[in-house]
């Protein structure tokens, strides 16, 4: 031992002839440090109610609960965290996963109360002292992050070589990609409200990551019988509310349930699906074999009615293959989905026009229940004077000319007129056929109601766009072509709420000359397979059929959905109008038999 050691133990004798240091006020003089974990903040105007708070948290310290005025809508649950700190160990994993950066923590760590039930609170919205705290801690999203933000890309054709022919552009996820993509999925279900379908895809993203792509396969089908046709062309609404993209990439939901439907080979179906049940001794009648009648006749079947589907032209799809270029959606993966509901046992009677060689009436008469859903297939005119002339068609010739194999012979100058995903499509193949596009739009690019990934595709395959161009009329030029007359409009604001209007400036119109105009501002229904006196029941309203929220029309054996029967007029939607219907239909035949 060395004499250090030795008179160590009385140096502290020196402590004692000095003044004791002590703090009169602790709690008040001693705020927590400037990122010290204290109680927790949560902004409600950010927060989502995605939940990932309450699943990361090992103690269970945090439920989602409603709270007045918090309603939910698209993208919000409608529910905030509520926290235990009987249980809360301050650990602060709920902040570094919150997809939103709602949450954080205040650096107040004093809170004295008698009554334990008041440390059970919802931020936010049960008012606290250090709600505007700006010291504490919050997640430093600079450095690091417990969510992969950055979505894996998909390969896709080169615009160059796209415009060469009309093969699918998008190629699909490997395996190794979709895993990764699903990955980054923290299942929070904000995505199934705003889906039409109310697909269960937090539980087919899970399959996709556990390599169980028949389980996938099963829950898409539960709601949505046209997988590998929605897994390319959908809207895809819930990426636009996924919770991953308020603060980075959206998980590519659409992606993903193509790569299930890819995976799977269309033999595998029946066994992987199951077979219907067993024959009710019901049959049904559907007219039109569009994604809205081929989901009520594929739901209808599986609960074991018979169904016999009318179909107009000489193949199924309706607008998925009259109005969809093959680029966007091959014809062999539309005629996957379709197979997969023929097979069931639905019967489809192809170039059947209900009208002429049926009526409506007969069919209605002779079938247990009938559901039409006919789709949009009238393109509407310009509206302008000359619009009949020669050289002026409608996007959508142009796209069923090219799906029956038939060249729309559309010129070296082409004017497109609209800017709904018509118009994007028909400006896209006449590309490939080789002609100078441009498309005139009356309100500005970023009004157009095309999904953007179409406009954006349209911009790279060369299309012009010119934005703010009212249409005026159409001549004749010497050359026998058509000549637009437009004029450059502005916008003029109209209020809150509504968007700008655009209004035509004077002494601005100009003079375009084209070998083929065509018309893509919309398009309506042809009801005349109705009967003229109407039906039963059956009202058209403002050119929608009339339904209540089982498609079922004032006539209680007559059902509709679709385009002629909803406000949203895409395919998904379509497709939740027919399984919607296939349960009204359902709960109509079992009350007949009660």
């Amino acid at each position: 031992m060395s004499i250090k050691d030795v008179i160590a133990p009385f140096a502290v004798w020196k402590r004692a002839f000095e003044k004791p240091y002590t703090i009169s006020k602790p709690i008040d003089e001693r705020p927590g440090a400037e990122r010290y974990r204290g109680f927790h903040i949560n902004d409600g105007d950010k927060c989502i109610g995605c939940g990932t708070c309450e699943v990361i948290c090992q103690n269970e310290a945090i439920d989602l609960v409603p709270v007045k005025g918090v309603e939910a809508n698209n993208g919000d649950s409608g529910l905030r965290p509520q926290i235990d700190y009987g249980r809360c160990c301050w650990c602060a994993l709920c902040v570094d996963v919150c997809t939103t950066s709602s949450l954080r923590m205040s650096n107040e760590y004093v809170w004295v109360d008698q009554d334990p039930e008041v440390f059970r609170f919802v931020p936010g919205y049960d008012k606290k002292p250090w709600d505007d705290r700006k010291e504490g801690y919050r997640r430093d999203s600079d450095n690091y992050s417990l969510l992969n933000y950055d979505r894996v890309d998909m390969k896709a054709m080169e615009p160059g070589e796209g415009i060469k022919s009309f093969a699918e552009l998008i190629q699909g996820y490997s395996r190794e990609q979709a895993v990764k993509e699903a990955d980054r999925c923290v299942e929070c279900g904000i995505c199934v409200a705003s889906c039409p379908a109310h697909m269960d895809i937090p539980g087919y993203i899970r399959a996709v990551r556990e390599g169980n792509t028949e389980e996938g396969l099963r829950l898409l089908y539960k709601t949505n019988p046209f997988p590998a046709s929605c897994g390319r062309v959908c809207t895809h609404r819930c990426e636009d509310v996924c919770a991953i993209g308020h603060q980075g990439d959206p998980l590519a939901i659409r992606w993903l349930k193509r790569y299930i439907a890819d995976q799977v080979d269309l033999g595998n179906y029946a066994n992987i699906l199951g077979a219907p049940e067993e024959d009710s001794g019901k049959h049904i009648a559907i007219i039109g074999a569009g994604p809205g009648g081929l989901s009520a006749a594929y739901y209808l079947r599986m609960i074991g009615h018979k169904v016999t589907v009318y179909e107009g032209r000489e193949a199924a799809g309706g607008m998925l293959r009259y109005g969809i270029p093959e680029y966007r959606l091959p014809y062999d993966q539309l005629d996957k989905d379709v197979q997969s509901i023929t097979d069931m046992g639905v019967d489809i009677k192809y170039n059947t026009l209900i009208g002429q060689e049926l009526s409506f009436k007969d069919l209605a008469g002779k079938h247990d229940a009938l559901f039409f859903s006919t789709g949009l297939d009238s393109a509407y005119g310009l509206g302008v004077e000359g619009e009949n002339l020669p050289g002026i068609i409608t996007g959508l010739s142009i796209l069923e000319d090219v799906t029956n194999g038939k060249d729309p012979e559309l010129g070296d100058k082409v004017v497109v007129i609209g800017g709904g995903n018509v118009a994007m499509d028909a400006a896209r193949t006449a590309r490939r056929y080789g002609a100078e596009v441009t498309i005139l739009y009356r309100r500005r690019i970023v009004d157009m109601p095309a999904d953007q990934e179409e406009i954006d595709e349209a911009l790279e395959e060369g299309v012009i766009m010119v934005p703010q161009a009212i249409p005026m009329k159409v001549e004749t030029a010497a050359s026998g072509k058509p000549v637009m007359t437009w004029g450059h409009a502005e916008m003029v604001d109209q209020g809150a709420g509504q968007r700008p209007k655009p209004v035509l400036i004077e002494n601005s119109t100009e003079l375009t000359e084209a070998d083929t105009i065509v018309a893509a501002i919309g398009q309506g229904s042809d009801y005349q397979y109705l009967p003229e006196e109407g039906y039963e029941g059956v009202e058209i309203k403002r050119y929608s059929v009339v339904i209540d929220n089982m498609s079922r029309t004032g006539n209680a054996k007559i059902f509709a959905g679709g385009d002629i029967a909803n406000s949203v007029k895409d395919a998904v939607s379509a497709i939740a109008d027919g399984h919607a219907a296939a349960i009204g239909i359902d709960k109509y035949l079992q009350a007949l038999r009660s």
